[in-house]
């Protein structure tokens, strides 16, 4: 399967099966945030893995979004480490954190996608609040979670998924 088909087959999962992904799909997921695009190559995304029951219960005082994933991945990005850009005169102190976070989280959703394991992004959380629940250091800044598992026999793609707006609502030429 080409990329555009994957991309177009990728739907958001609210359906998990309990079983744990293996070992070698999750270091390959992230693999690929690892070596993600990042502004400057700074790299500033981070990865918390949310996957044991005591991990999962606190998990769910932040958000109800988690849809009995059996893996959640908090996708972050550091503050000492983003690229920032000084001279950007409408977008004061513009830093490339949650781009850079969310461009890794999305590359681990295709290569997931690609080895069968299905995943959904939630941000439906207060960031102060996880931080402070997972005990994140004050560098660290969560961007969103990734929902990570096998489809259980509910699962489907949302009717609203295949909606989509003509190529003529995004491209503008200069």
């Amino acid at each position: 399967m080409n990329f555009l088909e994957l991309a177009k087959k990728r739907y958001a999962e609210r359906f998990f099966d309990p079983r744990p992904i293996e070992q070698e799909k999750l270091d390959m997921i992230l693999e690929a945030g690892r070596v993600s695009p990042t502004a400057r190559n700074q790299q500033p995304q981070r990865f918390y893995l949310i996957r044991s029951e005591e991990a999962r219960e606190k998990l769910k005082t932040v958000t109800r979004y988690h849809y009995n994933a059996p893996l959640m991945i908090l996708v972050c990005f550091d503050k000492d480490t983003v690229w920032k850009h000084p001279g950007d005169s409408f977008f004061k102190d513009y830093n490339s954190g949650e781009q850079d976070a969310s461009i890794a989280a999305t590359t681990m959703m295709y290569e997931a996608e690609d080895l069968g394991v299905h995943t959904i992004w939630v941000r439906d959380f207060d960031s102060k609040k996880v931080v402070e629940t997972f005990g994140l250091p004050e560098n660290i800044m969560p961007v969103m979670l990734l929902g990570l598992g096998y489809p259980n026999d509910r699962a489907k793609p949302n009717g609203w998924h295949f909606k989509r707006n003509p190529i003529e609502d995004f491209v503008r030429e200069l």
